[in-house]
This record gives C-alpha cells, structure tokens and sequence, in this order.
C-alpha cells in the first residue's frame, strides 16, 4: 500500500474513531506523533523539471549527432565523458537539496550516457563486433551507478541492458542454459532487498521475465513444449516469492509479496497458454513429444515445495491452496501426453482447479492482485477449452456444464458447512 494513501486512510479512520468515542483523542494524538513523516512526492515542479531536462538532453544528444563526422575523434570522447561527469555532478547537487527524483533522473541519464559511449568508442575505433559483450559492459556500469547512488532508474538501465544480453547470448548458444544472467538477476534483487524499495522490487520481478521466455523457446520451438517450461518458471517464481516474503524481515516481506504477485499472473497466463498451444491452436513445435528438461522440472518442483513451505511458516491456509495450485498447473504437463488419443479432460480439470484455488487462496490471504490473475486465468482457460481444436464442440460444452455443475454443488455444501458469520 502506497504510504500517502495509506496516511489518507489512517487519517480518516482516526477522526471517525475519535467521534464514536472508540478512542480518546490523546490516544488518536500519539498515533499521529508516531507517525514517521513522508517523503517527499513527486510534484508538477518536479515534472516539468524531469521534462526540460530530458528536452534538453535530446536537444545535446541531436546537436553531437549532426555534427559527429565533423568532430575529432578525441573531442567526441571528451564529450562523452563530460555528459556523464555534468549528469553525475547535476545529480549530487540535487541529492545534496533533497530533490531524490532528479538525482536518480540524473543518475540514469549517466548511465544512459555511458552505454551510448561504449557503442560510439566501439563504432570509432572499430573494436570487436561483439554486441552482447557490449551490452553486458553496459549492465556493469549501470550496476556500479545504482549501487554507488541507489537511482532505480539506474538499476533498470542495468537490468534491460543485462536482459539484451542474455537473450543475445541465448539466442548465439541456444543449446546452452545462459545461467550467468541468474548471477546477475541475484545481484539486483539484493540491491532491491537492501534498499526496501517496491519499485526496485518490481523491476527485479520483471527482468526474470524475458530470460524465462528466452529459454523456454531456445530450442528453435522445437522439442520441449515452451508452455510447459514456462509453468515450471511461473512456478519456481510464485513458491520462492510467498517463502521470501514468510522470512521475518519487512524487507524481505516486501521483496517476495512483489515476487509472489508475479508469480500468480505468470501462472494464470502459463495456465492459458497450456490450452491454447498444447491442444494446437496455436502451434509452437514441430515435434509431439512433451518432455520437458530436468532443471526445469527441478524448478518447478522447487516452486512447489517453498510454497507449502511457506504455508508451514506462516500458518495460512491460502498459501497451501496456493501451492496446490502450482502443483495442479505443473501436473497437466504429464496428464496431456497420456490423452493424446482423445481430449485431455483431466489435463482441462487440473487448470480449472489451479486457477480455483488461486482465487480462493487470494481470498483467503486477502491478497486482490492473486485474486484477479485467478479470475484471469479462469477465463483463459474456459476460453480456450472452448475454442481448442481438437475434438468436438458437443463434448467440450458438456465438458463445461458439468464442471458447472460439479462447482454450484461444492459451493452448496461449502455454505452449509461454513459458520453462518464467514458465510
């Protein structure tokens, strides 16, 4: 929850408790005073300030590009150099007038400025055509600005240039699992723990992403069943997020609340891919075979087991229906190869309990954003049920009423078995 919010909330909260005479007002006073004050946010000053820098950062950069060939070769250097020293000083100066929003802006910029650098020195002097290895010089050094200034604009400068370069590097090797790419997502999400920042935190949740994907399709779309690995990903993220976020540190409680959220919208869309590209709608292989690697079968596995881990640490009932629903999305995988002669009912079943029991597991964590990719993910794979290709429309509706009703009769006795106040 976003602290001024939060503030608005807290405030009005008091005033109608002070009125009922819940509390007395010394009481609603201390509250109040203990209260750490905000920081500061981000106001249209601040804005239009953001947007004339970066107007005239365009306005330097279009002003060296059209006259670059005119230049000298050591002049350019020198301006590169001076557009990262004159972003860097611009930036103290406004961390040293408690202005945080433009010294990361500026921070960025310099770290925007330093990769431009190494792609212009390289063009200049005609180093090695090794783009990826360029790319990854440029994560180092966006690395190095965020660690040395903690600009969040930096670190997603170094994570996008890092994310390039994996997929680069997948894409040169692609019988070979780019693992040192793990090594450098491990590093940001320390610096995302070490600043107990949400934004940070969803950086690091969204660089995973495009390495996943990468691998997932790395064998030329052909073999493994890219839906499939990426269940085992959306599963390993969802389990190892709700365990970091069961570890007594606020920290680490923000981290993985943040992890686990991606998780769960990451498994509703695995869980809607499954559908539409196993049962050929969308055709991703050439190949029938559904094996999948070891190391993701591993990963996933794992995803399963912090889960329900995490479940035994915090004692919640939401995070066991959460673990079972990873494991239900991760057991189509082997159900579907097994019904290739016909429609892989079980495999449907599976996925529709999956996502039931992440909407219930949200609910009963009280987490909406596990609640919505739930509903997501059940519209997903109703929809595709419907459209797959293969086998008929007769028996997919009657394949659909039925779990109607099996549903409509499980909440029938779920009711009657609930104390009348949960109800």
């Amino acid at each position: 929850m976003f602290d001024k919010t939060y503030r608005l909330r807290l405030e009005a909260d008091l005033a109608q408790w002070e009125a009922d005479g819940v509390i007395a007002p010394a009481a609603a006073l201390s509250i109040r005073n203990a209260l750490p004050p905000l920081a500061p946010g981000i106001n249209i000053a601040v804005v239009v300030g953001i947007v004339g820098g970066l107007l005239i950062a365009a306005a330097f950069l279009a002003f060296v590009a059209a006259h670059w060939t005119e230049i000298a070769r050591l002049a350019r250097f020198a301006i590169l150099l001076a557009g990262m020293v004159v972003a860097g000083g611009l930036g103290a100066w406004f961390a040293a007038t408690g202005r945080s929003v433009l010294a990361d802006l500026c921070a960025s910029i310099g770290a925007i400025i330093f990769g431009a650098g190494i792609a212009l020195v390289g063009q200049m002097y005609h180093l090695g055509d090794d783009f990826a290895g360029g790319m990854l010089l440029w994560s180092i050094g966006a690395f190095a600005t965020a660690l040395l200034t903690g600009s969040r604009g930096a670190l997603a400068v170094g994570l996008v240039a890092a994310c390039i370069w994996s997929c680069m590097r997948i894409y040169d090797a692609p019988d070979v699992l780019h693992l040192p790419f793990v090594v450098v997502w491990l590093i940001a999400a320390a610096l995302a723990l070490a600043w107990n920042s949400r934004v940070a935190a969803h950086l690091v949740a969204l660089a995973v992403l495009p390495w996943w994907i990468a691998t997932s399709v790395r064998f030329d779309l052909d073999g493994a069943q890219p839906s499939f690995v990426l269940a085992n990903g959306a599963a390993l993220l969802f389990g190892a997020g709700l365990a970091i976020a069961a570890a007594p540190s606020p920290r680490a409680l923000r981290l993985g609340s943040v992890l686990s959220i991606y998780g769960a919208f990451a498994l509703a869309v695995v869980a809607f891919l499954e559908v539409t590209t196993v049962d050929d709608l969308f055709r991703f292989r050439t190949r029938t075979e559904s094996a999948q690697p070891l190391w993701a079968i591993l990963c996933g596995a794992a995803g399963v087991f912090l889960a329900l881990g995490s479940a035994a640490l915090t004692r919640r009932a939401g995070e066991v229906l959460a673990g079972c629903s990873i494991g239900l999305v991760l057991l189509a995988a082997p159900i579907w190869p097994a019904s290739a002669a016909g429609e892989p009912w079980f495999a449907y079943a599976a996925l529709l309990c999956a996502m039931l029991c992440l909407v219930v597991s949200g609910m009963l964590d009280d987490v909406r954003p596990r609640i919505v990719a739930g509903w997501l993910g059940i519209a997903g794979v109703i929809a595709g049920i419907t459209w797959a290709v293969k086998g008929s429309l007769l028996r997919r509706s009657a394949f659909l009423a039925a779990a109607g009703i099996v549903a409509v009769v499980f909440a029938t006795a779920l009711n009657r078995a609930l104390p009348r106040a949960e109800r």
